[in-house]
């Protein structure tokens, strides 16, 4: 489905998604923020469920640096029903997300990105051009084995001005399943 155009220095792909908490969000919601990281999530994929922990330590060590963490769940729910907004709602308070979790329910905005994983990162600067695509670290099944933290770096660089050392990562993970 997707076809990775969205590259390096690209804009950040507007949205408008329903919260689990019920509110709207757009990219406006985090004009005061330094920097916003999109991830591409769901309910029901186990590398998700790997990095869950990992994320909410990223937005809480972040947080007072100006970052704004979102997850959106783009999955087709019938199929998966795993993914419905409401079972999002469910995940949310049992694993305790400290980041928004919003509802992509008819696809657009993971077309708008060309994400095809779950999870996949997108992390935009303070102008909201993409500074990094890819993956969180180099060990998904291993938290204390990770030798590349490649999101905590980019972020790192990005907050201090710098070029990020590397920009792009390949993507590992569930692919997004796409209705019909």
């Amino acid at each position: 489905m997707a076809t990775n155009n969205l590259e390096i220095g690209s804009s950040a792909p507007d949205f408008n998604l329903i919260g689990i908490d019920d509110k709207k969000y757009s990219l406006e919601s985090f004009k005061d923020k330094k920097a916003l990281i999109v991830i591409f999530s769901c309910n029901h994929c186990p590398y998700v469920h790997a990095y869950e922990d990992r994320i909410k330590k990223i937005q809480q060590d972040y947080k007072n640096k100006g970052l704004a963490a979102i997850a959106i769940n783009s999955n087709d729910d019938v199929n998966y029903p795993d993914d419905s907004f409401e079972n999002m709602k469910k995940r949310a308070a049992e694993r305790n997300f400290n980041f928004l979790y919003l509802r992509d329910e008819d696809q657009s905005v993971a077309r708008a990105y060309d994400a095809t994983h779950t999870p996949e990162i997108f992390l935009f600067g303070e102008n909201r051009k993409l500074a990094f695509h890819g993956k969180i670290d180099d060990n998904w099944q291993e938290p204390d084995k990770v030798q590349n933290h490649y999101l905590r770096n980019a972020l790192n660089e990005l907050l201090e001005g710098k070029e990020i050392s590397v920009p792009e990562t390949f993507t590992i993970g569930c692919t997004i399943k796409w209705k019909g």
